[in-house]
């Protein structure tokens, strides 16, 4: 499977991020990938008040963009994020926000959706972001399978859905993992601050740890008013931790990989990381 992941400088205009979204998507599409990932906060970007008042249920401009141009183009795409209404019926009965990732299939159908576990609760160079106070967090894990696809054991493809700061929280990943994902998606707006030191180091861990590809599609430069300058350096990486593709222009662009599932069966065969552990030798005595 050809893979892609789509880098991008948000705005605050949503029908200008949607097009220029939209150019790459194509551009990957036109190279082959079959599963195309897209950045956190593609869509809409500002500070907490700009969030609300473009947040968006299943059916607003993101998704139905989404939908289109999976269906004409398709591919699989994670619509990286964007910023969703909840309210009294909504799984997170929030006045809050939720961090919506989508996944949809080339026939324009929504296969999954994850809502951002792990906020943004942290203090940089003494400035303090907290995302919570605009966002609630999600409460459980996604991964999802992908139709028509061979993971070359007789079965579709799984995909663990996660986003940004999720990053950090490997119990995550593994959870994701034993639910037989084969692939990671990290849809992100990781700051230009702790980027440097520790983008690659965290994606090529999530990868080697669980024996997993992970695409991770990030924003990059500055960002509107009330967000972080981000790192960018969009990666694919595969389960060995070697990086097969980054976008290290800091400009927005589009990067491409194919992933050797049998080279991770093998990986998986020799070094059953998965297998060897003992949950039950995971505690401390008293």
């Amino acid at each position: 499977m050809r893979v892609a992941a789509v880098q991008t400088t948000a705005t605050d205009d949503r029908e200008e991020n949607l097009a220029d979204a939209g150019r790459l998507v194509v551009q990957a599409a036109d190279a082959g990938a079959e599963l195309v990932v897209l950045p956190e906060y593609f869509s809409v970007a500002g500070p907490p008040e700009f969030f609300r008042s473009h947040a968006e249920h299943l059916d607003g401009p993101t998704l139905t963009w989404a939908r289109e141009i999976a269906r004409s183009r398709g591919v699989f795409l994670l619509a990286g994020s964007f910023p969703e209404q909840t309210g009294p019926d909504h799984e997170l009965p929030d006045a809050r926000l939720a961090n919506l990732s989508v996944l949809v299939g080339p026939d324009g159908g929504l296969l999954a959706t994850y809502r951002k576990i792990h906020l943004f609760d942290v203090v940089l160079d003494g400035r303090a972001h907290r995302e919570s106070d605009t966002f609630a967090p999600g409460t459980h894990a996604v991964a999802a399978a992908l139709p028509g696809t061979d993971d070359g054991e007789g079965s579709p493809l799984i995909v663990g859905l996660t986003v940004c700061y999720d990053l950090r929280f490997p119990e995550l990943y593994r959870t994701l993992a034993l639910a037989g994902a084969r692939i990671f998606t990290i849809p992100a707006a990781f700051t230009a601050i702790t980027g440097p030191a520790h983008w690659e180091t965290l994606l090529r861990a999530r990868a080697i740890e669980n024996e997993v590809f992970v695409v991770a599609a990030a924003q990059v430069g500055t960002l509107p008013r009330g967000m972080p300058a981000c790192h960018g350096h969009s990666m694919i990486i595969d389960p060995w931790g070697h990086v097969l593709a980054a976008e290290t222009g800091g400009s927005p662009g589009v990067i491409w990989a194919d992933l050797d599932l049998p080279g991770q069966s093998k990986i998986r065969r020799d070094l059953p990381v998965l297998e060897n552990r003992r949950p039950s030798a995971y505690r401390l005595e008293s």
